[in-house]
């Protein structure tokens, strides 16, 4: 994930939950929490009890995050926040949790007044999936399912971005009823991705099974000289293969049903 793609999404994150951004530079974005984002984000548990039980002017706090340290103003203070800080999958599992799932409708641009404008359902997925050996690589997809026809789409999310959408239902249109069901959508598109692993090249996982296959083979040499292998000996084979042993493992971060006009979004 690029520092540029952490910016954006922490724009999304914050302007979705009603925070106010106040501060928004290229290397650097100043956030106002709300109070909830506050709760979710800050770990005060005592303060926002406390303030509670008194009554006391709720005082959510304000946070600096820096996305690019070479654009930003030497005297600046905030938090670093690249792939991989707490922080950062802080903010995951907390969208994870707040928006599991979503329905959103477009507003299509209309060539005739009081026109009927049919919206065609799409299953959205956001996946992570996830590269393990003794290294870690994980990989973010979107990816679009037309619930009509059967059209499957990837880059979906940033493919929606531009488009205008809204949790009702816009006036003068109407939604087609769903052929194929969500929960074969999502075995659609998880077959798929399935099917693109198996059909690539994994270099890493040859590689990790070299280093594992050469540590095998210091541990056997450590231990040859004992007729029978003790405890110790399997403990340690076992955490070899632990720590070596290619998987991939795909994740559903979230997902949803977008209901889009049939000719903004093409396979």
């Amino acid at each position: 994930m690029l520092q540029k793609e952490i910016h954006q999404y922490l724009e999304t994150f914050f302007t979705s939950n009603n925070c106010t951004i106040e501060e928004n530079n290229d290397g650097y974005m100043t956030v106002q929490l709300t109070i909830d984002m506050d709760k979710a984000l800050m770990n005060r548990p005592f303060y926002w009890t406390y303030l509670e039980k008194t009554g006391g002017v709720p005082n959510p706090m304000k946070i600096t995050f820096i996305t690019n340290a070479e654009n930003v103003p030497a005297d600046l203070k905030g938090e670093a926040i690249h792939f991989g800080a707490p922080r950062l999958h802080q903010l995951f599992a907390t969208t994870k949790k707040l928006s599991s799932h979503i329905r959103l409708y477009e507003e299509p641009k209309r060539m005739v007044v009081n026109q009927q404008i049919p919206l065609h359902p799409w299953l959205l997925l956001n996946l992570k999936v996830s590269y393990r050996c003794d290294r870690k690589r994980d990989v973010f997809q979107s990816y679009g399912l037309n619930l009509i026809n059967g059209t499957l789409i990837e880059d979906f999310f940033q493919a929606t971005e531009d488009l205008s959408l809204t949790p009702k239902i816009p006036d003068y249109c109407f939604t087609v009823s769903p052929i194929i069901k969500p929960a074969s959508g999502i075995k659609r598109i998880e077959n798929y991705v399935i099917g693109n692993i198996q059909g690539k090249e994994h270099k890493w996982a040859e590689e990790a099974v070299a280093r594992w296959n050469e540590d095998l083979t210091l541990l056997d040499h450590f231990y040859e000289d004992h007729d029978e292998k003790p405890e110790t000996y399997e403990i340690e084979k076992q955490a070899l293969q632990e720590q070596y042993e290619p998987k991939v493992n795909i994740e559903i971060i979230n997902g949803g049903i977008y209901y889009l006009a049939s000719n903004m979004i093409k396979g």
